[in-house]
């Protein structure tokens, strides 16, 4: 028998599925395993290279078999796409993990470790209790409106309507069944409330304890939020050649559709890491706001881009120049300079 050099690996919750390959990509096996003899079956391999797409427990299972002595390799899922035969069953799709990691110029994932993973997790939780507290408010609104209160838009501004529960007036104009109920959403919008802030200043702290962070906060749009999300979220900066490729890797470059010769770019393509790219557009477009009412700094940028562009697409062009001015802090590890002015 070939000795196996590649081993595909198509993971799920209790059934997984190995496609080994030797040298010439020839196939050596293919076998079912159970998530209980996982490991075992791999500890008693020779070491190799193991494929995995980057998916839900991926990085767990990577850390394990590295453990073992092989080397494990992520591919993302949109990269094995293409190796893919007719049909789709654990089989087909381990064997094209395999087909995948032996090429040449595939790209792969980096391994996170636990503790990059935890804290991914921070900004996960918290995005999670934003969307509910959104829905919560959304909520309020619509309900209050059938009763005849219209709240503006604004957190605060249904807080106030809150606020206005225990007010005779209000009481008095709502049954005693809606009163319990938006009692219950509202002391529910508190508890977010109060968890939003906690993590906000968990976020904080690390971004102070984390040299990288305290870099990153001096240029102008990205806080405590934001830098600790690039730290936490992003794959070591030394991954990209240039500060063009990770602005890419977030999709805030065009999508391209040329041929023959001629280009074509159409809008971003909102690839890569959608919460770092989300909170860089927020930046970008705090510091575009800011810019339109206090005027822009004379025969910079951003001056000539306001005065010939629409304010969006500006953010987002901002927020593309902030991902490669990161990548150029983190990669020469100096501190932000803000760019001299150009004469007119």
């Amino acid at each position: 028998m070939s000795e196996v050099t590649t081993i595909g690996l198509d993971i799920a919750k209790t059934v997984f599925h190995a496609h080994g390959a030797d040298g010439t990509g020839r196939m050596v096996f293919s076998r079912r395993l159970t998530r209980a003899k996982l490991l075992d079956f791999f500890a008693a391999q020779p070491a190799c290279t193991i494929a995995l797409e980057a998916c839900g427990g991926a990085h767990h299972w990577a850390r394990q078999l590295t453990h073992l002595g092989h080397d494990v390799r992520l591919i993302p899922p949109a990269y094995v796409k293409p190796f893919v035969k007719r049909q789709k069953n654990d089989a087909v799709d381990a064997e094209a993990i395999c087909e995948a990691a032996q090429r040449p110029g595939m790209r792969f994932v980096a391994i996170k470790t636990e503790e990059q993973q935890a804290a991914g997790m921070v900004f996960r939780t918290r995005d999670l209790l934003v969307r509910q507290r959104t829905q919560l408010i959304n909520a309020l609104r619509g309900h209050l409106t059938e009763y005849g209160w219209a709240a503006p838009r604004g957190r605060a501004q249904v807080l106030m309507l809150a606020d206005l529960l225990d007010e005779e007036e209000m009481a008095s104009s709502l049954p005693e069944a809606a009163r319990d109920m938006f009692k219950v959403m509202v002391d529910h919008l508190y508890r977010l409330d109060a968890q939003i802030a906690d993590l906000d200043r968990e976020i904080e702290r690390r971004a102070k304890a984390d040299e990288a962070a305290r870099r990153l906060m001096i240029i102008p749009g990205i806080g405590p939020v934001a830098a600790t999300a690039i730290i936490a979220l992003a794959p070591p900066i030394e991954t990209f050649a240039k500060g063009r490729d990770f602005a890419a890797w977030l999709g805030l470059t065009p999508r391209q559709h040329s041929t023959g010769g001629k280009q074509r770019l159409g809008s971003i393509s909102k690839m890569g890491e959608r919460t770092i790219r989300r909170l860089l557009i927020i930046g970008g477009s705090s510091v575009v706001r800011q810019a339109s009412r206090r005027g822009a700094p004379a025969g910079s940028w951003l001056e000539g881009m306001l005065a010939r562009k629409p304010r969006m697409l500006v953010s987002v062009a901002l927020a593309n120049k902030m991902a490669r001015t990161v990548w150029a802090l983190l990669t020469k590890e100096e501190d932000y300079r803000a760019p001299a002015p150009v004469a007119a």
